[in-house]
């Protein structure tokens, strides 16, 4: 009796790496090869590129505290502008004060010169006397006047009296002359009226004619104890002594 034939064999796998595996490791070192020729590639193309960027970056950095050092030193030179300007109007101020107070000191010793030969030890008698007279402007377009009265011949005495003084000058290209009336745009003003021992200081207001250019003053002082008149020539800070 013979023996069946089997149908089906069984037969042993041999051993080796799966099918899959070889495909994800072709995958890979396809990758890889890209990334491979992708580098070289850019190497070949700029082989400084790593190079050139590192140093772009400390550019960049330098750039950025260079742009802050920048800004510092502006806004110090705004702030030394600023310390500059208020030291110059500060310096400003104080020589304008300087020199105010050098007319203040030379005015109070001539002041002081004055009342020593008025009423010193060696001052020369003098009756009733005009020491000065002297005129300023306004913004009105009016004069201010300052009359300085003296007399030191009689101590005890009191001079008492009317001042009144007429300007002379050109006007329309003649000689013309503005009496106190016109002075004072009143025909019937009277005179200013003074009364001192040694000296006195007068001070008003006059109107000039805007045509009219002034070149002498005539002062003419009238009292109880005679009088005196006196020519001065115009003078706008002080005038001189009398003609």
């Amino acid at each position: 009796m013979t023996e069946p034939v089997p149908r089906f064999r069984v037969v042993p796998r041999q051993p080796g790496f799966p099918a899959r595996g070889w495909i994800i490791a072709i995958a890979i070192a396809w990758l890889l090869s890209l990334a491979g020729a992708w580098a070289l590639a850019t190497w070949f193309a700029a082989p400084g590129l790593g190079d050139t960027r590192g140093q772009l970056r400390t550019a960049e950095r330098t750039a950025a505290q260079q742009q802050r050092q920048l800004e510092e030193l502006s806004q110090r030179m705004v702030t030394l502008s600023r310390s500059d300007q208020i030291s110059r109007a500060a310096n400003t101020e104080l020589q304008s004060s300087l020199a105010e107070r050098d007319e203040e000191i030379a005015a109070l010793r001539a002041d002081v010169a004055f009342y020593e030969r008025l009423v010193g030890a060696t001052a020369q008698r003098k009756g009733l006397n005009v020491h000065s007279i002297e005129f300023a402007p306004t913004e009105a377009g009016s004069w201010n006047y300052r009359a300085v009265l003296t007399q030191n011949l009689n101590r005890g005495a009191i001079s008492q009296g009317q001042l009144r003084f007429s300007i002379e000058g050109v006007r329309a290209g003649k000689l013309a002359t503005l009496d106190w009336g016109d002075l004072n745009q009143r025909d019937d003003a009277p005179g200013q009226d003074y009364s001192f021992r040694y000296f006195q200081e007068l001070t008003g207001n006059v109107m000039l004619p805007k045509d009219f250019t002034p070149q002498h003053v005539r002062v003419s002082l009238r009292g109880g104890a005679g009088g005196t008149e006196q020519t001065f020539d115009w003078k706008l800070a002080g005038s001189g002594g009398a003609r």
